[in-house]
């Protein structure tokens, strides 16, 4: 608490915020304790506690160090017996912490603004792709429905981790839960574990979902007489080159329709969607009793 005479030279304070310690002295005005700008504004609002007898409450921040503090001024006037006005009492309240929080939370609604474009950019691809190659309304809404809710397994990991990404193993499993129990000896998932980051999570997710689908109407999870198994290694490491190479190896007994597959939304994901998102390369062959997949993902996409 401080108190100035009606020429708003300081005479007496109470508690006196630590910064202010070293300079306050009788006698010392505004313009000796903080930049000139905030002095300028607290002037403005001190006359005007003066003149009209109105409290005023006024944020400043002060620079200390490298950082700024800030406070809360609470301005009122004191009166003589006569209620006359000769002076003001200010109240300063340290709200650094609280002006911190406010930027956290500030900062976090923009990245979920931004996030929040970038899926909802991402939905309304999958929805003009997929209406590309689906030539019935009821096919259409199967498809998009399956795309849409593998996008929202990733997002439930890139969430729960608070936006660090996804691990991949995690990744994995959450494509596959719908279509296939992750503990079937026909099912493996081997190697590395990293974090991905949250556009590529959502993008590789994406592309789980495609090589499963087609693999529940044609390939192995459509007659359970086949195997998949999927792999992240990192290869490179402690280089520049460092990446992340995911494969998906499906072996079925007997042979694949190329043209089945060829022709749809899920070649378009696989072989330039996907790895366009992710800055990386892919490789992907239907084979005479198989598909196999390859994704390389450079180090920019994911972390250790």
């Amino acid at each position: 608490m401080l108190y100035q005479t009606a020429d708003l030279a300081y005479v007496w304070a109470e508690n006196l915020p630590d910064i202010w310690v070293d300079v306050w002295h009788v006698g010392v005005y505004d313009q000796e304790l903080m930049q000139e700008s905030m002095a300028a504004k607290l002037g403005v609002a001190k006359r005007s506690v003066l003149e009209t007898g109105e409290p005023q409450s006024v944020e400043i921040a002060v620079p200390h160090g490298d950082q700024l503090r800030w406070f809360e001024l609470s301005i009122d006037c004191d009166r003589d017996d006569d209620n006359a006005t000769i002076g003001v009492v200010t109240t300063a309240v340290d709200i650094t912490e609280l002006k911190r929080r406010e930027q956290v939370l500030k900062t976090l609604l923009r990245e979920v603004s931004h996030r929040s474009k970038n899926l909802l950019a991402i939905i309304q691809s999958i929805a003009m792709q997929t209406a590309r190659f689906t030539g019935t309304v009821d096919d259409f809404l199967f498809k998009f429905r399956g795309r849409v809710q593998s996008l929202s397994y990733s997002q439930d990991l890139v969430t729960d981790s608070n936006w660090r990404g996804a691990q991949f193993r995690e990744l994995v499993r959450s494509q596959m839960q719908k279509y296939v129990d992750v503990s079937d000896p026909r099912f493996t998932l081997s190697g590395d574990d990293p974090y991905i980051f949250p556009g590529a999570a959502l993008h590789i997710g994406l592309a789980l979902h495609e090589l499963i689908v087609n693999s529940t109407s044609y390939g192995a999870l459509s007659n359970g007489q086949g195997t998949i198994a999927i792999s992240g290694k990192l290869e490179n490491i402690g280089t520049e080159r460092m990446s992340l190479v995911i494969k998906w190896d499906e072996r079925v007994p007997g042979s694949f329709k190329e043209t089945d597959l060829n022709a749809r939304f899920g070649s378009a994901v696989l072989e330039r969607i996907v790895p366009i998102s992710v800055n990386g390369t892919s490789t992907y062959h239907i084979e005479p009793n198989g598909v196999s997949y390859s994704l390389d993902v450079p180090r920019s996409q994911f972390d250790l």
